[in-house]
């Protein structure tokens, strides 16, 4: 025990130094849709979940979580994301006896159809374009003991727009340890630590002229535009949470998580479920308090947890603010075996 103890101090520790000194690099990422989070539950709840293990999309905060459930299961997100982008992730967990659950997600994000404009032709060239985002995954997450869970989580993504693409790997690492067995949860993670990429296809190619102040040679050579190398968008998340048994049929969840990214300033998100014979649930919460510029801000949701036999089903719905870029809804649907 006193080995996982110092574990759990060093865990903090790191995340403290992370906060302290990393630097913020705003916009200079690829992969953001790797940002949007994949639960109905969670957004309700301003998205302050790096504790929280209780669903299959807990693994997309802190992979730890995979540790703690029991079972077979499969959940399913679509949101109306800004400008009528579609957002759809799907996760399913697959339990390996005694040592631990594997979790698969596939998270697929396209724009839709969008005109072709160039500086000749303003109001469209009769061509169309779309961005088309996915990321593939697999993780394992296990209790190493009743109060302590460990995971990783493993994604190929690929960016394309247009006839351009990008390709790389972003893992995911978390941990999460109950304080007070019931009463109070501390949860760390690091998501999409990654090796950066560049984009790469035939709408890079371009006509070159060598000298444009000399005549006679060749005006049209063949030449091809180099994009530089970004990151993938790192974030660096720890918080605590804390259940509340009101009485027999009512209990509270809240939470805090404080968030370090790597093309952002730091913040805290707020959050807080309150539960109704674990049927109805009613969400709240605040995203990225503190943060520079942000766009985000209050988050509303409610659940249905049903049980039919030994299945059990949870639909969750999510409303979230988005400033200027107006409101984000998001859907889940879960099922367990």
């Amino acid at each position: 025990m006193k080995n996982f103890s110092v574990f759990r101090v060093l865990t903090v520790f790191l995340f403290m130094i992370q906060f302290l000194f990393a630097q913020t690099k705003t916009g200079t990422t690829i992969g953001q849709f790797l940002l949007i989070e994949p639960s109905g539950r969670y957004m309700g709840m301003g998205n302050a979940a790096v504790t929280f293990y209780d669903d299959i999309t807990a693994a997309y905060y802190n992979p730890a979580s995979v540790g703690w459930l029991s079972g077979y299961g499969v959940q399913f997100t679509h949101s109306l994301w800004i400008a009528d982008i579609q957002y759809d992730y799907v996760a399913a967990l697959i339990p390996l006896g005694g040592i631990g659950n594997l979790q698969v997600s596939l998270t697929s994000l396209t724009s839709g159809e969008i005109k072709v404009r160039t500086v000749e032709q303003p109001k469209g060239t009769g061509e169309y374009y779309s961005v088309q985002d996915f990321a593939i995954g697999i993780g394992y997450g296990r209790q190493l003991i009743d109060r302590l869970s460990i995971g990783f989580h493993i994604n190929y993504v690929q960016e394309t727009i247009w006839h351009s693409s990008l390709a790389t790997m972003a893992l995911n690492l978390g941990t999460i340890f109950q304080i007070i067995p019931g009463k109070l949860t501390l949860g760390a993670s690091i998501s999409n630590f990654g090796l950066p990429a560049s984009f790469n296809g035939r709408d890079l190619i371009i006509q070159y002229d060598q000298d444009p102040d000399r005549y006679g040679d060749n005006s049209s050579l063949p030449g091809k535009v180099l994009t530089g190398k970004f990151p993938l968008p790192i974030i660096f998340r720890v918080g605590l949470s804390a259940p509340y048994q009101i009485n027999e049929t009512q209990k509270i969840r809240l939470a805090i998580n404080a968030f370090h990214p790597n093309n952002n300033t730091e913040s805290i998100s707020l959050g807080g479920e309150w539960m109704f014979k674990d049927l109805i649930a009613l969400r709240t919460g605040y995203q990225h308090l503190f943060q520079q510029d942000s766009e985000t801000g209050l988050t509303f949701g409610l659940g249905l947890h049903l049980k039919v036999g030994n299945t059990k089903m949870s639909i969750d719905y999510a409303w979230a603010d988005r400033g200027r870029l107006k409101e984000t809804q998001h859907f889940t649907i879960g099922l367990y075996f």
